[in-house]
């Protein structure tokens, strides 16, 4: 595999591209893909556990395979990657440039609810399938509508939301908690909407939120968040985070000893490296998505992700970002062509095998998701959904 360098005033993209036989190349043989996310920034961490590893992986297999089949022969693919600073105008320029400059003819969506929405347009304009696997949102109907080649895989705010308001009163019912809920939010499109939709939802249930706070996005600093959190004797604490503030607001909880027996963090909650940092009192920690450990189809995923990229996936978003990319490759196959639109035409009307099991997209949106997780034992499994098979029943969490 070579590997290529361009630089630009917006990012520097390193290519991976499949190696081409020698003396016979010509550029049907070759179909670029370009990627956008966080190399640097806030996000980057994140980004490097869950976003950039699914497209080495995807590109080694596709590639050792001999390429995407079309009508014309195989093609393989050429990955065009660009670090968007973990900042929107970035994000945007980079698209743009894959499209209009780099002649990409397929872009994978970029990571990050607030990206993809502000993204969204350049995809339409050129006639990109954009099949999101990191935005959650709310407007699902009303962006399908807008850009007919927009898909989403991850799920909606309400679900989300809805899922843990379930499992708090739930413990509440049992006499297990009280009815006090602190919630706080990361200062941006994800945690914004996910908070958003919370605040009527616990209030519906019956469920006091005694502490409610933003913060902004890169946070240095969580330890006030906390300390008045805990000032305000939560019997649930739920924290509509990403992945820098998950790690924060775990490692403030346990210095500061806020022992509510419900907590909840959203993104990252499922890294393994929040696993490896936590160890024992990750023990009953709720989180966001999930997966079914269990199934062959995961375990293989796993598995191969840890040969090729010597990383470990995550236990919720990583399989989702490599579904999309299945169901792009089969897409692709399926039609023969480069003909993006033939391709958004396709994905509207067929179901696909991927490692998340069968998925299908009504109205392009996939309706069956995990929307909760939990430790338990060690591993992180899927403890609620809006379908999937392979639930774990809920434990109590541990003290500190």
């Amino acid at each position: 595999m070579q590997t290529h360098l361009r630089m630009s005033g917006i990012a520097a993209a390193a290519v991976l591209a499949g190696a081409l036989a020698l003396g016979g190349a010509h550029a049907a043989d070759t179909i670029k893909v370009g990627a956008v996310g966080p190399k640097t920034g806030p996000l980057a961490g994140g980004a490097a556990i869950t976003h950039w590893p699914n497209f080495q992986l995807w590109v080694k297999q596709v590639n050792d395979r001999g390429g995407l089949k079309l009508k014309s022969g195989r093609a393989k693919i050429e990955l065009i990657e660009y670090d968007d600073r973990t900042t929107p105008s970035e994000t945007i320029n980079a698209v743009q440039r894959l499209a209009t400059q780099d002649k990409a003819d397929f872009i994978i969506a970029p990571y990050g609810t607030g990206f993809n929405l502000a993204t969204a347009p350049i995809f339409a304009k050129y006639d990109y399938p954009m099949i999101t696997a990191t935005a959650i949102t709310d407007k699902i109907a009303e962006l399908s509508k807008r850009y007919p080649g927009m898909f989403f895989t991850i799920g909606d705010t309400t679900a989300f939301t809805q899922s843990v308001v379930d499992i708090v009163k739930k413990a509440n019912s049992e006499g297990k908690i009280g009815r006090r809920v602190a919630m706080v939010n990361v200062a941006d499109a994800f945690g914004i909407e996910l908070a958003n939709a919370a605040r009527p939802n616990f209030k519906k249930a019956g469920l006091e939120i005694v502490y409610d706070k933003s913060y902004p996005l890169g946070t240095q600093d969580l330890s006030p968040v906390i300390n008045a959190a805990k000032a305000a004797q939560p019997d649930a604490f739920v924290a509509w985070s990403y992945p820098p503030d998950t790690f924060g607001l775990v490692e403030q909880a346990k210095i500061q000893g806020l022992n509510a027996k419900v907590f909840y963090t959203a993104v990252a909650t499922a890294f393994p490296g929040f696993g490896g940092k936590f160890g024992k009192s990750t023990e009953g920690i709720l989180g966001a998505g999930g997966i079914n450990q269990d199934a062959p189809e995961t375990q293989a995923y796993l598995k191969a992700h840890q040969e090729v990229t010597g990383k470990s996936a995550d236990f919720w978003a990583s399989a989702v970002v490599y579904s999309t990319l299945q169901i792009l490759e089969r897409a692709i196959e399926g039609v023969g062509s480069k003909d993006r639109k033939a391709v958004i035409d396709y994905i509207k009307k067929n179901t696909f095998d991927t490692v998340l099991g069968p998925l299908k997209y009504v109205n392009q949106n996939n309706e069956k998701f995990w929307t909760v997780g939990q430790w338990q034992g060690g591993k992180y499994y899927g403890v609620a959904s809006t379908g999937r098979p392979g639930a774990k029943p809920i434990i109590d969490k541990a003290a500190w």
